[in-house]
């Protein structure tokens, strides 16, 4: 799956502006279902057509990562911004940023009162190497993401959007590992998630799923002195339970729970203080419905070295395919 995800990951792809993450995701899921589609959100729609008398099951990861977007180019070719998702100023000094057109820029800061511990984002510039306002190559309102490859250390691979391009990955793992499946199966890898849950909202209403799961990373708490949490790296997927945007169906959370255990998968139960996923959008799309969260730990969420554990990410897509795999019940 490493490679994969180096090649999901160090794609460009801000809310907004998915085209080429998408042309990437489109190609990976040739062979492995019937149909694809986009729908006018920009939300890529892949369909799996099952054997007969199951549901319709839908799979959702957003494939769009956070970034920023350009407000103003001054005089001298230094570039300021707005943020496109949660950045946090703590992130940026000596980081890197790339545009849709291949240009790098890194972030400076202006200086500081020495009173001042944490700059707010408007003190910050992005040095793209113009030498004047003319001869900047990039315009108002171009979108910028971090640049950094993936690595390796042991277990763990390190990136930025492994939120949630990660959660693309296992969707995509977990389609080549399924064979016949009783469900209609759509795996859908939705837009602008970072800026308000948009692209699962339009996509769970054209769906219409009997079921919905998102697949989406969740903090840790494992790290020094870090808030208290009980998720780690390494322990397994998370099923989730509540977040700051939703409260899992019950039927849905004990689905995953007892797939788990029947499967012999190490698994963690997840309770998320702040943050959601699109499964708050899909839950409540028309009428409502049944929808549940498999996370994936990730340490150092919305920075440009996010962490993640490799055993994580494969049991996590063996418990997807063991879960379509099988007649599901949600009474």
């Amino acid at each position: 799956m490493k490679e994969l995800l180096q090649k999901l990951t160090e794609t460009y792809g801000p809310s907004g502006s998915e085209e080429c993450i998408r042309d990437v995701i489109a190609g990976e899921l040739t062979g492995l279902v019937d149909e694809q589609r986009v729908d006018a959100m920009g939300s890529l729609i892949a369909l799996k057509r099952g054997s007969g008398g199951g549901l319709k099951v839908m799979l959702a990861a957003h494939m769009d990562e956070i970034g920023v977007i350009v407000t103003h180019v001054d005089e001298k070719g230094f570039l300021r911004f707005q943020p496109i998702g949660g950045v946090y100023p703590l992130t940026l000094l000596g980081s890197r940023a790339v545009f849709a057109n291949g240009v790098v820029g890194v972030f400076g800061l202006e200086k500081l009162d020495s009173n001042q511990n944490v700059p707010d984002l408007e003190k910050f510039y992005l040095d793209v190497g113009a030498t004047s306002k003319h001869d900047a190559p990039v315009q108002i309102g171009d979108a910028a993401s971090f640049f950094r490859p993936l690595v390796q250390s042991g277990p763990r691979w390190i990136a930025k959007a492994m939120d949630d391009r990660s959660g693309c990955a296992v969707i995509l793992e977990m389609l080549r590992r399924l064979k016949s499946i009783p469900h209609d199966l759509y795996a859908v890898f939705t837009v602008q998630e970072e800026v308000g849950l948009r692209g699962a909202r339009t996509s769970t209403f054209g769906v219409d799923p009997d079921l919905a799961l998102a697949v989406d990373v969740t903090m840790t708490g494992d790290t020094p002195e870090s808030r208290t949490m009980a998720v780690s790296l390494g322990q397994g997927p998370a099923i989730k339970i509540k977040d700051s945007g939703m409260l899992a169906h019950p039927a849905v959370k004990d689905l995953l729970i007892q797939t788990a255990e029947r499967e012999g998968i190490p698994y963690q139960r997840e309770i998320l203080e702040r943050g959601t996923t699109d499964a708050t959008a899909m839950q409540l799309t028309r009428s409502g419905i049944p929808a549940g969260v498999v996370s994936i730990p990730c340490r150092y969420v919305h920075t440009n070295s996010e962490m993640v554990d490799s055993g994580d990410m494969e049991n996590a897509a063996r418990l997807l395919a063991a879960v379509l795999s099988n007649p599901i019940s949600l009474k």
